[in-house]
C-alpha cells in the first residue's frame, strides 16, 4: 500500500524548507547585522521600496493614475533598491531581450551602489508567469474544480523554473481568499469557497513554485473576499470567528506547512480597522501565532491609500509609519510613501529599529535567495522556451481535469457524425479562455495589434479538428456584454440547420470595469452578462437540442436552462489548452471529472452563500426566499458511474486522535474514469453553531470499467476544531456524522463519537488529512 500525503510530499523543499532562512547559523546572522550596521538610513529604506518602471496608458493597478514617478531608475536606486517591480509583465517585451536589460541592471546595482546588494525583481503568476510568449494555464477557480493538488504543485514548478531562468526571485500568487460571494469580480483568481480546499491547492502551489528557489507570496491576507455586497474594496463586516475558521486557516496551512515566504496584506478594512495598518493582524497573528518570519508586502499602492482612501493617515508620512510599526516590510510597487521614512526618524516620529526590524528580514530573504552573493556577471538566457511542450501538457491535463459536466439528458458525449452549431460569443474568442491575471487579457489588451506569443485554439477551432471542418459551423450571435440582437438571426439559422447546438456563453475576464469578471468588474446581479441568455433562449425555441457550455470566471443562475438543456458543461477559464479540453468533453475523449469547488447559485438576492452554512442558513417556512444553489459544491457528472460502500469509521475516536476512515469505490459504469472522493462530517451538537456539511478531505482516483479501491483517510480530530464562545480553537467531545458524497448528497454515511476532554488546538496541531489508495 502507498500511501500519498493531499499536500505532495512530506516535507517542503530545501529552497522552501522552514529553517532556510538561518543555514550559516550564526554566521549568517552576524552577517546579516553587519551589513545593516554599515547602512546608512537611506540604505536602509532603499531595501523596503520597490521601483516600477511604467509607462503611460498601462493600467494594471488599482487608482495607478493617481500616482506618477517622481524619479527615474537610475536616480531612485542610487542608494540599493529592495525590489524591481513586473520587470517582464506590463508590456509585451521579448524575454530574452529584456533579460539581457535586467542582467545589466542587476550588475550596475552590484558594482554602482556603495553595498552593491541586487534587487529582489517579483512577478504576477497567477495563471502561469506574467510575461509576453508564456505559458498561460486554468485560472484558480479551474485548480479547486481539478481537486488534484499534486498537478498543481507540477504546474507551479514549471511556473517557477521559467521565472528562476528569466531572474525573477519572488512571484505574487497565489489567492489564498475563500470565496464568500460570488458577485466579487475577483472570484476567477479565487481556488474555492471552502478553506480547506484553498489551503491544500494553494499550499501545493507554494510548494511547486519555491522548489524552483522562487518564493510564493500569499494573498490578500485577509478577508478581502468578504467584502459588503460583493464590491471590490468595500468594508468588510464580520465577527472573530468567521475570521478565524474560515478565512484565516488556508494563510496559516500555506505558511505552517508550506513555509511560504512572503505575505501580501489584503486592501480591505475589517470592522473599521484597515488590515495594512493593523499589527494584530500582521504581527500578532502572522509572527507571533504562527511564526511567520518571511516578508510582508504591500498590495500596490496599499500604503498610500490609508491616506488617499481610508482616511486614516494625515499624509503618506503618517501612512508609512503606521504600516512599518503595524508589521509592514517593504512597500509596493514604488516607495511612494516610504520614502518618506528617514525624515520622520530625523524628526523623532519613528524609532530607527522599526525600519532595522524591516530591513533584516529583507536582507534574509535575499540571502536565503543567494542575493547577497550575486554578481550577475554570467549570462543571461539567450533563448528561453516559455511555453515548452511539457507546460502544455500541463495546462492540457489540468483543463482536462477541471471541466465538470453539470448536467447531462443523455446528449453528451455526442455522437460521432452530428451536424454541430457552435454559437455564441466565447465560441471563436482566445481571451474566453483565460482569467483576468492572465497576460493576454491582462496587459496585451492594451496592446492592440500584438500578436498573442502563444498558441491558443479558440473552442471552434477546437470542435472543428475534434468532429472535422465539414460537420462544424460557427455564429456568434452576439457579444459577451451588450444589448446588440444583430446576430441573433444568423445564430438561429445555424441552430436549425445542426443536429445539436452547442452554446459557449459566459466572462470576458478584465480589469477595473473591462470585463464583466476580473478585478473591479463586480456583479450586481447573476445573470448571464448582456443578452446571452436571450441567446440561449433564441436558439432553444427552434427545438434543436442545446448543449450549454459556461466559460466563466465565476458561477451564474442558471437554473432556468437545467431542465431545457440537453447538457451543461462548466469550463472556468480553463487556459490555452482549455479549448481542445472542452472538445474533447463533447467527444467523449475526455470524461469529465471536475467537481464545483463553489456553489452554483440561486439568483443574486440569496447571496452572500456558501455551503458552510449552519442550520438558520438553508432557509425554511419563516421566509418566502429560498436559499437553494441550482447544484451544490463538490457536484459533478461522469459519463461513467460510481458507487461508494462499506464507509467505516470507530464508534469512539479521542478529541486529541485522529478519524481513520475508509470507503469503497467502484465504476459501475462502462467507460474509464476519475472519482473525486469527498469526505465530509458535521458536528451535530457544538457550543455555537456549526456548518450542516464540512470537507474533512478528499482525493482523487483512477478506475476501469468493474474495478473497486478501498480508500483510506486519516483526518486528524483537529480538522473538526472551531473558536469556541471564548474564541478559543477547540475540538469538542460529541457525535459527528460522516458521509462520502457532496456537500448536498450522503452516498454513504458513518457516525462517529468524540471522546474525551475539550482539547484546545495550538497551531502545532496535525490538522492535515492523509490518503491512500488500496
Amino acid at each position: 500500500m502507498t500511501e500519498v500525503h493531499e499536500l505532495v510530499g512530506g516535507s517542503a523543499p530545501a529552497q522552501a524548507g522552514p529553517n532556510h532562512s538561518r543555514q550559516g547559523g550564526q554566521d549568517a546572522g552576524e552577517r546579516l547585522h553587519d551589513l545593516l550596521g554599515r547602512m546608512t538610513i537611506e540604505e536602509k529604506v532603499a531595501q523596503l521600496v520597490g521601483f516600477w518602471q511604467k509607462a503611460d496608458g498601462e493600467a494594471v493597478a488599482p487608482l495607478q493614475g493617481e500616482f506618477g514617478d517622481v524619479f527615474k531608475l537610475e536616480e531612485f536606486s542610487r542608494h540599493g533598491l529592495g525590489h524591481l517591480t513586473r520587470a517582464y509583465g506590463t508590456r509585451p517585451l521579448d524575454p530574452a531581450e529584456r533579460a539581457a536589460w535586467l542582467w545589466k541592471f542587476q550588475r550596475d546595482l552590484v558594482t554602482r551602489t556603495r553595498l552593491g546588494i541586487p534587487a529582489i525583481v517579483h512577478e504576477e503568476c497567477l495563471t502561469g508567469l506574467s510575461a509576453w510568449k508564456a505559458a498561460t494555464f486554468p485560472t484558480p477557480l479551474a485548480w479547486g474544480a481539478a481537486f488534484n493538488p499534486e498537478l498543481v504543485t507540477e504546474m507551479a514548478s514549471a511556473i517557477g523554473a521559467s521565472m528562476r531562468a528569466l531572474g525573477i526571485h519572488q512571484g505574487l500568487s497565489p489567492v489564498l481568499d475563500v470565496i464568500r460571494d460570488p458577485r466579487w469580480g475577483r472570484v476567477d483568481e479565487c481556488i474555492a469557497e471552502d478553506p480547506y480546499l484553498v489551503g491544500t491547492i494553494g499550499t501545493s502551489y507554494v510548494r511547486g513554485l519555491q522548489s524552483q528557489g522562487v518564493h510564493a507570496t500569499l494573498k490578500h491576507f485577509a478577508g478581502y473576499s468578504a467584502s459588503r455586497a460583493g464590491r471590490n474594496f468595500a468594508p468588510v463586516h464580520m465577527g472573530r470567528r468567521e475570521l478565524a475558521d474560515v478565512l484565516l486557516p488556508p494563510f496559516e496551512m500555506a505558511i505552517i506547512d508550506g513555509d511560504a515566504r512572503s505575505v501580501m496584506h489584503s486592501y480591505t478594512e475589517i470592522d473599521g480597522v484597515p488590515v495594512v495598518a493593523d499589527p494584530t493582524m500582521l504581527t500578532g497573528i502572522l509572527r507571533d501565532q504562527w511564526g511567520f518570519d518571511g516578508t510582508v508586502v504591500a498590495d500596490y499602492y496599499g500604503v498610500a491609500f490609508l491616506n488617499l482612501l481610508h482616511q486614516v493617515a494625515s499624509d503618506h508620512a503618517d501612512a508609512a509609519r503606521q504600516t512599518l510599526t503595524a508589521g509592514l516590510d517593504v512597500e509596493l510597487p514604488t516607495g511612494d510613501a516610504y520614502l518618506t521614512l528617514p525624515e520622520s526618524v530625523r524628526a523623532g516620529k519613528l524609532d530607527e529599529a522599526l525600519i532595522d526590524r524591516a530591513v533584516l528580514r529583507v536582507l534574509r530573504q535575499k540571502q536565503e535567495l543567494g542575493l547577497l552573493d550575486a554578481t550577475f556577471d554570467d549570462e543571461p538566457p539567450q533563448t528561453i522556451d516559455l511555453d515548452s511542450p511539457e507546460h502544455r501538457s500541463i495546462a492540457r491535463r489540468l483543463a482536462e481535469e477541471s471541466i465538470v459536466l453539470v448536467a447531462n439528458r443523455g446528449a453528451l458525449p455526442l455522437p460521432a457524425g452530428r451536424r454541430v452549431a457552435l454559437i455564441g460569443p466565447n465560441a471563436d474568442r482566445q481571451g474566453a479562455l483565460f482569467g483576468c491575471y492572465s497576460f493576454l487579457n491582462h496587459v496585451l489588451v492594451q496592446h492592440p495589434g500584438v500578436e498573442t506569443g502563444i498558441e491558443v485554439p479558440t473552442v471552434l477551432d477546437a470542435v472543428r479538428a475534434e468532429f472535422g471542418d465539414g460537420l462544424v459551423t460557427g455564429a456568434a450571435g452576439c457579444d459577451v456584454d451588450s444589448d446588440d440582437r444583430s446576430g441573433f438571426d444568423e445564430a438561429v439559422a445555424t441552430a436549425s440547420a445542426a443536429d445539436v447546438a452547442v452554446l459557449v456563453v459566459g466572462d470576458h475576464a478584465g480589469l477595473f470595469g473591462r470585463g464583466t469578471v476580473g478585478e473591479g468588474c463586480d456583479r450586481d446581479d447573476l445573470e448571464l452578462p448582456g443578452v446571452q441568455r436571450e441567446l440561449v433562449e433564441a436558439v432553444l425555441a427552434t427545438g434543436t437540442p442545446v448543449v450549454l457550455v459556461l466559460l466563466t470566471g465565476r458561477p451564474y443562475d442558471i437554473g432556468w436552462a437545467l431542465s431545457r438543456c440537453a447538457a451543461v458543461v462548466q469550463a472556468f477559464f480553463p487556459g490555452e489548452e482549455g479549448a481542445g479540453a472542452i472538445a474533447g468533453v463533447l467527444s467523449g475523449r475526455v470524461n469529465p471529472s471536475g467537481r464545483l469547488p463553489i456553489t452554483m447559485p440561486g439568483s443574486a438576492g440569496a447571496q452572500p452563500y456558501s455551503y458552510l452554512h449552519p442550520t438558520l442558513g438553508t432557509g425554511n417556512e419563516v421566509t418566502n426566499l429560498a436559499a437553494t444553489p441550482v447544484a451544490p459544491f463538490g457536484h459533478g457528472l461522469s459519463y461513467t458511474t460510481f458507487a461508494y460502500s462499506d464507509l467505516t469509521v470507530a464508534a469512539t475516536v479521542p478529541t486529541d486522535g485522529e478519524l481513520n476512515v475508509t470507503v469503497r469505490v467502484t465504476n459501475t459504469g462502462a467507460v474509464a474514469g476519475d472519482d473525486v472522493v469527498q469526505l465530509y462530517g458535521r458536528d451535530v451538537v457544538a457550543s455555537v453553531t456549526r456548518p450542516l456539511a464540512q470537507l474533512l478531505g478528499y482525493r482523487r482516483v483512477h478506475l476501469e470499467p468493474g474495478q473497486s479501491v478501498t480508500v483510506e483517510l486519516t483526518v486528524p480530530t483537529t480538522r473538526l476544531a472551531f473558536s469556541d464562545r471564548t474564541y478559543t480553537r477547540v475540538v469538542e467531545p460529541g457525535d459527528v456524522d460522516l458521509w462520502v458524497g457532496t456537500s448536498a448528497r450522503r452516498d454513504t454515511q458513518a457516525s462517529t463519537t468524540l471522546v474525551g476532554e475539550t482539547v484546545a488546538v495550538t497551531t502545532a496541531s496535525p490538522r492535515w488529512t492523509t490518503t491512500a489508495v488500496r
